[in-house]
């Protein structure tokens, strides 16, 4: 799968979804709100076969696994059909096992050291986790100066919200936005669909307006 075909509209859905039975009616939610991509975390015990329903189901979602931490989770994750995921850190075995499976991976990264060590291992699209907590849009500025020439991208993630959604997609190296804000696990178990969707709908209209 092309990474900025499904990256274009510049925001993923991080969600944590307690029970799978969620997993389709949350990304119809999201859907109905205009926005095509989920990352649905390892958090939960249910986390791939969520990733399996919404890709039978909800075809028209790209549908991602985050909080890979291991490689064997990479493993589950590509066997319940996930089209990237995503690393809060920088593991040189999930890196590995990504590879070896042809699989997208988004390594978190939040130093320069971690960023140089990333480009090594052939990863062009890091996560920058946790985005808010380690300087946020002035931190991201000021790595763009060693690393704009590379070609890296980045997707924060970690502590953003609607408001500060805006500045974020101002910086150039900014490839999309990670954010929960719109789905938190709280809304999920409560099936306050509606509520995502228009949550969703907002978002998709800052991002517009930014373009």
């Amino acid at each position: 799968m092309n990474t900025e075909s499904f990256l274009k509209q510049r925001l993923i859905c991080v969600a944590v979804i307690d029970k799978t039975d969620d997993a389709v009616p949350l990304a119809e939610a999201l859907l109905a709100g205009g926005l095509n991509c989920i990352e649905v975390t390892f958090r939960t015990a249910g986390a791939a076969e969520s990733i399996a329903a919404i890709r039978k189901n909800v075809p028209q979602i790209t549908v991602g696994a985050g909080t890979l931490l291991t490689a064997e989770q990479v493993k589950q994750a590509v066997g319940a059909g996930a089209q990237f995921g995503v690393s809060p850190g920088l593991s040189e075995s999930v890196s590995k096992t990504a590879q070896q499976n042809d699989f997208q991976l988004f390594p978190g990264v939040i130093t320069p050291t971690e960023i140089m060590h990333a480009l090594e291992l052939g990863w062009k699209y890091l996560k920058f986790f946790p985005a808010e907590t380690f300087g946020g849009v002035n931190a991201l500025k000021a790595l763009a100066g060693p690393f704009g020439h590379t070609g890296v991208k980045f997707i924060p993630t970690g502590g953003i919200t609607a408001a500060t959604l805006p500045n974020y997609l101002a910086v150039p190296q900014v490839a999309a936005i990670g954010g929960s804000w719109m789905a938190e696990r709280k809304l999920v178990a409560e099936k306050a669909w509606d509520k995502i969707t228009a949550l969703t709908a907002e978002a998709i209209k800052v991002i517009a307006a930014a373009k």
